[in-house]
């Protein structure tokens, strides 16, 4: 089996992942899979298909705090706390994600329900009890 033209090999991936990780450690910048996958000149998703291992590295140093100096130091507590933050804000970044795609599955299925259901009594000659104007006289 052949590897598509526009994806490198892994080895080329490992090696500029390596300079890209020495880089960002050196700037004071946390590692991004996005960014990362960007600089191959691939997508987000197909970095991640392809190389799953190295994006789990990348996740990994992403969220773990780094120390100002690189030198492998415990990170501060503060730094602890910012990573923490980051952390908690993207979960709650999906999860707010997730909580609107849930409401609008949600609106689409009532919507469907009351369709179906019209169109069932209509096929059945059920009349319903409860329609405005039928059998209510003040």
């Amino acid at each position: 089996m052949t590897r598509p033209a526009d994806i490198p090999a892994e080895a080329r991936v490992r090696r500029i992942m390596d300079q890209y990780v020495n880089e960002c450690r050196d700037n004071g910048k946390r590692p991004s899979v996005l960014a990362f996958a960007a600089q191959l000149g691939l997508s987000n998703t197909t970095f991640r298909r392809h190389f799953p291992e190295l994006a789990k590295e990348i996740s990994a140093l992403r969220s773990s705090p780094t120390s100002p100096a690189g030198d492998g130091a415990r990170p501060s507590p503060y730094d602890v706390l910012v990573a923490r933050n980051a952390k908690l804000r993207r979960a709650n970044r999906s999860l707010t994600e997730n909580l609107r795609f849930a409401a609008a599955q949600i609106q689409r299925l009532a919507l469907d329900n009351a369709r179906l259901r019209e169109a069932l009594e209509s096929t059945s000659n059920i009349t319903r009890i409860d329609q405005p104007g039928r059998g209510r006289r003040h």
